[in-house]
């Protein structure tokens, strides 16, 4: 048996602006995205005469507070076929490069919330193109592997190369941000989702007041001011979601109140982040964010 395991670590926007609808009805960006130590764990079996599929889970502890406590599969809203993004990428892998496999079956443990603006199924597609692409001698560089990922979704290319990166157009063009030091970023899922797609839709009817400043985001980060990079986070997505939700400024503040240097949500939402220096005060903002809510997190940047 033939296994092949591969992380698929989460994004988030540290500068999001849209600059336009295109003709084929998508929108030009510009972004500057950053992976996170938060994961899905991706397992791949490319020998088995089983037929293909997607086997797509998250892990539930049924009491956390107990000291042994059974762990449940959940599979509900998880696309097990040609609807998840993971199948997707597999199909592309395979039509670029002309491989051929009889049977394939691909376990995926999430961990990251979905529905949140943290890329968890392009992080996904993106694992299944670099394992695919090691297990068969890699066939592809990794801008043909983050061309193949274009076609799957947005957010693949970025998902395959990792790191920080300013990332345009439809998302495709990827320029990678060197020397960025590690820091710790604090995540909160409030129990709300958005849709891209209508935020998108009201985005372009809206005059847009402050659109971030992408270089300064990039001085900040290289020379490590992590005052300046919170200072410099923007998302043009976030006023719109907060006029509705003002659970995002109640964790946007918990978050500055213990420690953050900044915090914003990311991508289309409803994910906030906060980012620290210090795995004290991150660990105190994470533990009082807790108290509320169920789906938080303590990361670092990879």
């Amino acid at each position: 048996m033939e296994i092949i395991t591969e992380s698929a670590f989460a994004k988030i926007n540290l500068t999001l602006d849209v600059l336009g609808k295109r003709q084929d009805g998508y929108h030009d960006i510009r972004s500057i995205m950053q992976t996170i130590s938060l994961r899905d764990d991706v397992v791949i079996n490319v020998d088995t005469d089983a037929p293909w599929a997607v086997h797509c889970y998250r892990e539930v502890i049924e009491d956390p507070k107990a000291e042994q406590s059974e762990v449940r599969l959940e599979t509900d809203g998880f696309p097990q076929d040609a609807d998840n993004l993971a199948w997707c990428a597999a199909e592309a892998f395979f039509a670029r490069t002309g491989k051929r496999t009889s049977g394939l079956e691909i376990f995926i443990n999430k961990r990251i919330p979905t529905e949140a603006g943290l890329g968890g199924g392009s992080a996904d597609a993106a694992a299944v193109l670099r394992g695919l692409n090691r297990y068969y001698g890699e066939p592809l560089s990794i801008a043909a592997l983050c061309e193949t990922g274009e076609a799957v979704g947005s957010d693949v290319p970025f998902c395959v190369l990792c790191g920080t990166a300013q990332v345009e157009g439809r998302g495709e063009l990827l320029t990678q941000i060197p020397g960025v030091p590690e820091f710790f970023v604090v995540v909160c899922k409030p129990d709300f989702s958005v849709s891209t797609a209508e935020l998108y839709a009201k985005l372009d009817e809206e005059f847009i007041e402050k659109r971030p400043d992408h270089r300064a985001m990039m001085s900040n980060l290289q020379k490590g001011e992590l005052l300046g990079v919170g200072g410099s986070l923007c998302n043009v997505f976030e006023p719109l979601v907060l006029k509705e939700h003002f659970d995002l400024n109640y964790i946007r503040s918990m978050m500055i109140t213990y420690g953050a240097y900044g915090a914003q949500m990311t991508g289309s939402g409803s994910a906030v982040f906060g980012i620290y220096d210090s795995f004290e005060y991150a660990s105190v903002a994470c533990m009082m964010l807790k108290e509320k809510y169920s789906q938080v997190f303590l990361t670092t940047t990879v």
